[in-house]
């Protein structure tokens, strides 16, 4: 049975989660729905756009189907919901409830601030694992439907890539929240940092001379390779996992050792 913290984590943020949940889903359908419509006007809408743009934005090519996949859902507008999503829940784990006066009741549960500390990451990584996931289960569904000629295996390395530009996101920002206690400076650093890493990465692949910026961003080893046209890539998908492992573990240590305002 799961611990009692992890399922009031969940019931506190139900709707948060739900909203995500939905918000995600909508977005993952309406945008692949639009592919019967577009393919017959992919290569004029190729040609409309500056290579450099394409380049930029990490967009292969828009005239297949993996092209319109990755140019849709994978290249912004999806890993920003889901990076917003894990930003803002990931905050509510510490920062949102110290900084609402409410982390006092919290910890009057017979934990150690360790267990507590892990138990709410815990309860946020797993709901924001299933938001990130949505698009995951959608496209499984939708791909054939539609008529992608997508290699579900294919499809499945790029969802993957989400969740692990998620879980590394969600590392950085419970580790802002424990140090700081102030969702303030969640938004800030983890926002500031996945905006940096996503230009370094959309730089480095226009500009010669700066390519080594794409192997300071999360983004390069999730969807750097390519992975619906080449798929699974294991060793460059850790690397996300691995930031979002150790800067939660290190959330929960800082958090362990401050002095907690209350």
């Amino acid at each position: 049975m799961l611990p009692a913290l992890v399922r009031k984590t969940w019931a506190d943020d139900r709707r948060a989660l739900l909203g995500w949940a939905v918000g995600v889903a909508a977005f993952t359908g309406a945008y692949t729905s639009f592919y019967r419509n577009f393919a017959g006007v992919s290569q004029l809408k190729q040609d409309a756009l500056p290579k450099s743009m394409m380049d930029f934005l990490g967009i292969a090519d828009l005239t297949s189907a993996a092209g319109y996949l990755q140019a849709t859902v994978f290249s912004l507008l999806g890993p920003l919901l889901v990076l917003m999503c894990a930003i803002t829940v990931a905050a509510r784990t510490i920062a949102g409830p110290e900084e609402d006066g409410g982390l006092e009741l919290l910890l009057t549960v017979p934990l150690r601030r360790r267990a507590f500390a892990a138990q709410r990451l815990l309860a946020a990584a797993a709901g924001i694992t299933a938001i990130a996931a949505v698009p995951w289960v959608l496209l499984l569904a939708i791909v054939p439907a539609a008529g992608m000629d997508i290699g579900l295996s294919d499809v499945s390395s790029a969802c993957f890539g989400l969740v692990a530009v998620a879980w590394c996101f969600t590392g950085v920002a419970f580790l802002a929240g424990a140090a700081s206690g102030r969702r303030g400076t969640v938004l800030a650093v983890a926002g500031a940092l996945a905006v940096a890493t996503y230009i370094a990465n959309a730089l480095g692949g226009v500009i010669d001379g700066l390519g080594w910026l794409r192997y300071g961003s999360p983004f390069h080893y999730a969807f750097g390779t390519d992975p619906l046209h080449t798929g699974w890539h294991p060793v460059e998908l850790a690397v996300p996992v691995a930031a979002g492992v150790v800067t939660a573990l290190a959330g929960v240590l800082w958090f362990d050792r401050r002095d907690v305002g209350v």
